[in-house]
């Protein structure tokens, strides 16, 4: 347990932070989602839309340091192949 005035501080704002990130992480999953969602559907219009609007979150949630750079753009480049897959 924090005793002084500063760690009880860094308590509450590492609380605060970790329900910040963890509210991004979870928009980023949802957004994932939805792209293999429709994808597994068969929908290749449905999956283009969906994965034009995770892109940015993806790439957002690596800005906020949620992820690594590398590994958003391997998320974004990973499911932009299957979505190309589906429409060819």
């Amino acid at each position: 347990m924090a005793n002084t005035v500063s760690a009880k501080k860094m308590t509450r704002k590492i609380a605060k932070r970790t329900a910040i990130n963890r509210s991004r992480r979870s928009r980023m999953r949802t957004f994932i989602r939805k792209v293999e969602e429709a994808i597994a559907s068969g929908d290749a219009a449905t999956a283009l839309t969906a994965l034009r609007s995770a892109e940015p979150e993806i790439m957002r949630a690596s800005q906020k340091g949620i992820v690594h750079k590398n590994t958003a753009s391997r998320k974004v480049s990973r499911l932009t192949a299957r979505v190309n897959a589906l429409q060819a």
